[in-house]
């Protein structure tokens, strides 16, 4: 079983890794979030244990990548962030376990073991096609349609749309949004992302239609009807 470790804590994570190993597990290790992120791309793990706070991109983020992508890894949280409010947001994510620091050994490995041994799926089901409200989009085609319309979507804009339609209602910050669309490489501008926001809107909400992507101010993005505009800016 090959099991990959993101912690930023070089003590902790090399103890832990040898424990692992001695368990019999093929472990690799990375010390920060844009390395880890790297590693997921490239490789097939049977396991994620990730630390939540890294540097360069959280754990929650490659977590989220993870689980947009329709890849159904287990993935286990290790973390000293351990409010109920933490956990949920964790669970949320697409985490499958959660467990605080400091932690005893057993739980953990016993937590591991746990997770290995649900089925897994052989392969991550992708949707070709992802519908919000009134608003349908073909990925495979870059095209979206609305009220009989068709949209024509330039790359990036199919990214930024499925990315956001595939978490209706809920607000994406700034830095998951970047994460997503730029990953590892260097982060553009802090006017880029207004700007394909912008674009966006201009193809998918025309006169008359009800806005779709909500402006929360100096936080992200919501996407899907509004309901409850007085807590939403219109504008980016």
């Amino acid at each position: 079983m090959q099991i990959l470790l993101v912690d930023d804590e070089v003590e902790l994570t090399d103890a832990l890794s040898r424990v692992l190993s001695r368990e019999g597990y093929q472990v690799d290790v990375a010390y920060d979030g844009a390395e880890g992120s790297d590693r997921v791309a490239a490789g097939v793990y049977d396991l994620l244990i990730l630390d939540w706070m890294l540097p360069h991109r959280s754990g929650l983020e490659i977590c989220q990548q993870l689980r947009s992508q329709g890849d159904n890894t287990p993935v286990l949280f290790l973390t000293a962030k351990d409010t109920i409010d933490d956990r949920v947001q964790g669970l949320d994510a697409g985490a499958d376990d959660y467990l605080v620091k400091p932690f005893e050994l057993r739980e953990l490995l016993a937590r591991v073991r746990a997770l290995l041994r649900r089925p897994a799926t052989l392969e991550p089901i992708v949707p070709s096609r992802l519908q919000v409200d009134d608003l349908e989009l073909d990925l495979t085609n870059q095209r979206a349609y609305r009220q009989g319309r068709v949209i024509e979507l330039s790359e990036k804009e199919t990214q930024l749309l499925a990315y956001l339609m595939r978490y209706p209602n809920q607000l994406l910050i700034h830095s998951q949004i970047y994460g997503y669309l730029w990953g590892t490489t260097e982060k553009p501008s802090s006017n880029v992302l207004a700007a394909q926001i912008r674009l966006l809107r201009r193809k998918i909400e025309a006169h008359g239609e009800h806005t779709l992507i909500h402006t929360i101010y100096g936080k992200g993005y919501r996407f899907g009807m509004d309901l409850n505009k007085s807590f939403d800016q219109e504008n980016s």
